[in-house]
């Protein structure tokens, strides 16, 4: 039998991150990102960090990462379009609660393990 993939949520990173996110650029042995974070969160633990301003990453070596980050700058960038778009936050009205106030917090997807 077949266990479920992990569910992967990705979203802005807070100020309670600090340590979770010195610990990923600890491991990945790089610089925090500067500016602003989504980070990738699987089974409540931090696995990676994008900035929105630059789309650099960080990771913890030790998990299957490659893919997540990819989501995460996809994401970054979807973000970064509706910042730039005169029309931001049109497809929200009415959508209270699907994204809550942050287009970046709260995104989530299952992925294999």
């Amino acid at each position: 039998m077949r266990s479920e993939p992990p569910e992967l949520l990705i979203r802005t990173a807070v100020p309670s991150d600090a340590p979770a996110l010195g610990r990923l650029a600890a491991l990945d042995e790089a610089p925090l990102p500067g500016g602003r974070l989504l980070v990738a969160e699987v089974a409540g633990e931090l696995w990676a960090a994008v900035s929105l301003d630059t789309l650099e990453a960080i990771a913890d070596p030790f998990h299957p990462t490659a893919g997540v980050i990819a989501l995460v700058r996809m994401r970054a960038g979807q973000v970064r379009i509706s910042a730039a778009s005169p029309r931001r936050g049109w497809w929200r009205r009415g959508a209270t609660g699907l994204l809550g106030d942050d287009p970046g917090h709260g995104a989530t997807a299952s992925f294999p393990g």
